[in-house]
């Protein structure tokens, strides 16, 4: 993993920073409606949706610096680049987790993310992280349910890996959308960088299906 160092002495949230490190529930979830449409109008013509959405993910992730930080003690680092690790339904009925790197070209990322997504469908070991990576977001798909909100489960007030969730595809009479939501942790991510994420998103998904 490539990262640097965050200078504290001039970084502009370093007095939030200590502040929310200093709560015992110091993470937010935010949850919109991300417009899906044209994602549907090409599924036909072999657009797939679900890798779509894990690009669009990447993509938002990475127009925000801040959702590439991580700290470690008192100190921040930033990551270059962020692995998107996503549950993922084995044949047998289980899941497993795949870590699939973000690559900003669609054509490469599409093709890598089918092939370690494959693998795991096909019955790789579970593979959690157990601490050893920071360099994460974590990633879940729930297709079944046109949820309001959600949180997910933390490990404590120190993780700091964002997590991403998003549901059902919704039709309203042709526009279609689904939720989508962002939990991260306050000492990093305020409200402003999680609206930079939702319209990184949103114009990730309408670039791809211009």
């Amino acid at each position: 993993m490539v990262s640097t160092a965050v200078d504290l002495a001039t970084w502009p949230r370093a007095a939030q920073f200590r502040l929310f490190r200093t709560y015992a529930k110091p993470h937010y979830a935010v949850t919109a409606r991300v417009d899906v449409t044209q994602v549907m109008a090409r599924k036909a013509t072999g657009l797939p949706p679900y890798r779509t959405c894990l690009y669009a993910i990447g993509a938002g992730l990475h127009a925000v610096p801040e959702l590439c930080m991580r700290f470690r003690g008192d100190a921040v680092v930033q990551h270059q680049m962020v692995t998107l690790s996503m549950t993922v339904p084995t044949r047998t009925g289980s899941f497993g987790y795949a870590y699939v790197p973000y690559i900003a070209d669609f054509g490469g990322f599409d093709q890598e993310a089918k092939r370690l997504i494959d693998q795991v469908a096909n019955g790789v070991a579970l593979q959690p992280n157990t601490g050893e990576r920071d360099d994460l977001a974590y990633l879940s798909c729930m297709p079944w349910l046109d949820y309001t909100s959600i949180n997910n489960a933390l490990p404590g007030p120190d993780d700091c890996i964002p997590r991403v969730s998003w549901g059902k595809f919704v039709d309203h009479g042709g526009r279609w959308d689904m939720a989508m939501t962002l939990e991260v942790h306050h000492a990093l991510v305020d409200g402003q960088q999680v609206g930079t994420y939702f319209a990184a998103v949103q114009t990730a998904l309408d670039n791809l299906t211009a």
